[in-house]
This record gives structure tokens, C-alpha cells and sequence, in this order.
């Protein structure tokens, strides 16, 4: 039995070894987030956040994060990290938000910056590679914004991700497989999956270049070669029985022509998608069309506006790693959850046993006023 814990606690180890972390904050450090924090000064008006666990809370240090603090602002903040490529490798996106002022209208979404992203000057313009998180405003919008840049445009996940609503801190996960698969996780439960090429609407945009691609190659393949103008009669050709030559004239031999051979395939007559198909079989074709790889991410971000300020964002992560993910996930907001509902639940009950109180104290006030009024109206009838 001991040999059997030993051998796993070793596992998990190298699990751990195994998996890359590019970046991952808990502000666990109290103000000194503000020197790996960049606020933006793009506008004098951007809102400003503060380190906090709100209201209630499971653990009042674990549960600090970056509160918004001022109503109708926008907000822009980034930290930086070392910069990476994702390319052959899973890309895994992590932090938890806490609406606890109840959203009405803002943004709870982070975004991924490439490196070269100025922060100081961060703003709703900045590039972005990635957006992901909770959008809501009013009845229409309460939604799970995955936003990937692409071929120079931005590309929305054609599905409709439903975000929480409620005033509790939940956990948002992004996947990005080589595969091009995806996964969005809240609470650690899968809500969405699929096909990044289909489910963000970019089969056209690939057909579209693809098709281009093809044009070209087949224009490359079809493309005369220098010694084309050469042409020569073909000395085993003869006239034809049926030639008449005063209605067809002087007959000539056929002029034959080199026909251009290129990679020892020949276009002539042939199909032009089977010539294709033969021309193109053996180069990795799709490696030129990476839906999910971006080569120099550095940042990331909070860039959003809200209506009423209040929300907490912590505990982001970006690694490559699904079950280390998964452990950081359990680790933090994972051992939070359950005692920050019961502290606002007890909270919710003082609320109401204390509203009680104040209106029966205010009974008993009205009534012992109205006893008094009674008492002066007598006395006064009495006097006259």
C-alpha cells in the first residue's frame, strides 16, 4: 500500500515536471501586483481596480483578486510574461470571475496580447490574439465570448455559450488543441466542444484561400515553358482521302508542338482537380493553415467596460497542460467555492433577521406615537 502512494505521489510529480506554466497569479503577495501589473493611462478615464476578496468569501486571502471599483468606467490593465509559441501544443486558458455586484452590463472576459502589445497605452484598438469570458448586458447578452484572431480578422465561436449570471466566483476554461479541437469548461464541467475550423466559421475563409492556392499552382503547372515557341511539322502526317482542296485549300502538314512536361506529370488532357490531387498528395497542405497557433504570445489582459464595478478576477493561469489545469482549477477556486456560499448565506440571514428587527422597531415606534397622539387628544378634549 505504501509502495503503491509512493509510486503515484511520483506520477503526480512528473506530471507536474512535465507540464509548462507561462503564467499564473493568485496575488498571493498582497500590493506588490502592482509591479507586475501595467494600468493603462491610454485615457484618463479608465476605471481603476484594487486588490480585494469582496463582501464574502471562502478564504480572505486566497480570494483576493483585481476588483473594479468604479461605476460606467472602462477598464484596461495587463501583465507580461515571457513570450511563446503554441504551435504542436495544447493551449490552455484559465482564471476565475466573481460578479458580485450582480452584473448588469460589463465584461468579465480576459484577452491573450501578443508580446509587442503596448501596455501603458492598452486600449479597446490593441491586438489581440485571444478573447474569452462572460459578457453580459441585460436580457439578450449572457454569453461566453471565444474570440481567435485569424488571417488578420476576428473570428466569434458561432455557438451560443450561456455564462453564470449569479453573484458567486466562477471558473472559466479555455482549450486549444494542435488537433484543432476546443473545449470551454465552467466550474470545471465541459460546456462546449467541437471543431475549431467549423465552429468558428472559418471552412470558407480556408476554402477561399485553398482555392487560391490551387489557382496558383495550377497556373505555375500550366505555365509555358521557354523553348514553347518551337514548333515543326509532323513528317508522318498525310492528306486526308476526303480532302477537297478547292473548297479546303492548300493542305498542310500539322505544325507539332513540345508539350510541357513539369514534375513528369503532363497538364494537357488531363483533370484539372486529379492533377491537383497528384500535384499536391504529398505537401502538408493544412500546415499553412493554423486556425489555433499564435507564434509570439506575451500578455494578458483585462480590457472591458462595465456598468456597475464590482467584479473580482483571480487566479489566472496559461499553460499546456489539461490536468495541470484541472489540479491548479481544484487547488484554488476548487477549495473556495463551497465556504464562500455559506459565508454569504449566513451574511444573507443576518441581512434578513436584522431588517425584522427594524421593522418592528419601527411598529412599536409607530404605535406607541399613535398611543401618544391618542392620550393628547383626550387631554385636550377634556380641556375645553
Amino acid at each position: 500500500m505504501a509502495a503503491a502512494c509512493v509510486a503515484l505521489w511520483v506520477v503526480c510529480v512528473l506530471r507536474v515536471t512535465l507540464a509548462t506554466v507561462y503564467f499564473q497569479e493568485e496575488f498571493l503577495d498582497g500590493e506588490r501586483w502592482r509591479n507586475r501589473w501595467v494600468q493603462s493611462s491610454n485615457d484618463s478615464q479608465f476605471g481603476h481596480f484594487r486588490l480585494s476578496s469582496g463582501k464574502f468569501y471562502g478564504h480572505k486571502e486566497k480570494d483576493k483578486g483585481l476588483q473594479t471599483t468604479q461605476n460606467s468606467r472602462f477598464y484596461a490593465i495587463s501583465a507580461r510574461f515571457k513570450p511563446f509559441s503554441n504551435k504542436g501544443k495544447n493551449l490552455i486558458i484559465q482564471y476565475t470571475v466573481k460578479h458580485e455586484q450582480k452584473m448588469d452590463c460589463g465584461g468579465g472576459y480576459i484577452k491573450i496580447f501578443p508580446a509587442d502589445v503596448d501596455q501603458k497605452n492598452l486600449n479597446g484598438k490593441s491586438q489581440y490574439y485571444i478573447m474569452f469570458g462572460p459578457d453580459i448586458c441585460g436580457f439578450d447578452i449572457k454569453k461566453v465570448h471565444v474570440i481567435l484572431h485569424f488571417k488578420n480578422q476576428y473570428h466569434s465561436n458561432k455557438k451560443s455559450i450561456r455564462c453564470k449570471v449569479d453573484g458567486f466566483t466562477h471558473l472559466y476554461t479555455l482549450i486549444l488543441r494542435p488537433d484543432l479541437t476546443y473545449e470551454v469548461k465552467i466550474d470545471g464541467q465541459s460546456i462546449e466542444s467541437g471543431s475549431i475550423e467549423y465552429d468558428w466559421q472559418l471552412t470558407s475563409l480556408k476554402k477561399m484561400e485553398k482555392a487560391s492556392a490551387e489557382s496558383k499552382d495550377w497556373d505555375q503547372a500550366t505555365e509555358k515553358p521557354q523553348d514553347w515557341e518551337k514548333h515543326f511539322l509532323d513528317a508522318g502526317a498525310s492528306k486526308p482521302s476526303d480532302w477537297n482542296s478547292e473548297l479546303d485549300g492548300d493542305w498542310q502538314a500539322p505544325m507539332l508542338q513540345k508539350p510541357p512536361y513539369q514534375d513528369g506529370l503532363k497538364p494537357e488532357g488531363i483533370d484539372k482537380d486529379i492533377w491537383l490531387h497528384q500535384k499536391m498528395k504529398h505537401t502538408n497542405y493544412l500546415t499553412e493553415y493554423d486556425l489555433s497557433e499564435f507564434e509570439n504570445i506575451g500578455a494578458i489582459g483585462l480590457e472591458l467596460w462595465q456598468v456597475r464595478s464590482g467584479t473580482i478576477f483571480d487566479n489566472f493561469l496559461i499553460t499546456d497542460d489539461e490536468e495541470y489545469a484541472e489540479n491548479f482549477g481544484k487547488a484554488t477556486w476548487g477549495e473556495t467555492k463551497d465556504p464562500e456560499r455559506e459565508m454569504d448565506a449566513i451574511q444573507a440571514k443576518e441581512e434578513v433577521k436584522k431588517a425584522r428587527e427594524e421593522d418592528e422597531e419601527d411598529f412599536q415606534m409607530g404605535r406607541f406615537n399613535g398611543q401618544e397622539n391618542n392620550f393628547r387628544r383626550f387631554y385636550r378634549r377634556n380641556e375645553l
